[in-house]
């Protein structure tokens, strides 16, 4: 009898989604992106110093992929934001881990590239997580 509820509990458990990343972690870990990232909101306050290589961040979940005015994007990533695709927390965790892998796969383009040649492959969660804290 036991079994019959701990079978829909596992299932339930197994089918939840993770848990959301830690927002503090990807505050301290974003010193990883200032080389090319920097975060500054509409009013000119500056979050984060860093880069202009790559787009400001600020608000970048819920925002149209490759949508900053004025920045030059790549051929591969302004074909996914012409497509109307949003960044979310998970979309944003997948890119920094392999940007080049996150284009071919969402454009269906084996000959997708990025620009953006860094990979963050642990604490992507938590990036995505302070990213979206920092926002309109």
């Amino acid at each position: 009898m036991k079994t019959l509820y701990l079978l829909p509990a596992l299932a339930f458990a197994f089918a939840a989604p993770a848990l959301a990343g830690d927002a503090a972690k990807g505050e301290a870990d974003f010193k990883k992106c200032k080389a090319c990232h920097a975060i500054v909101a509409d009013d000119g306050t500056e979050i984060q110093k860093g880069g202009k290589t790559g787009p400001n961040l600020y608000g970048v979940i819920g925002r149209t992929v490759a949508s900053v005015e004025g920045f030059k994007y790549g051929d591969s990533i302004a074909a996914v934001g012409a497509k109307g695709t949003v960044w979310d927390e998970a979309s944003l965790t997948e890119y920094v881990a392999d940007p080049a892998a996150w284009l071919k796969k969402t454009l269906g383009d084996d000959a997708a590239k990025s620009k953006m040649t860094f990979k963050l492959t642990k604490g992507g969660e938590d990036m995505a997580a302070y990213l979206a804290s920092v926002k309109k």
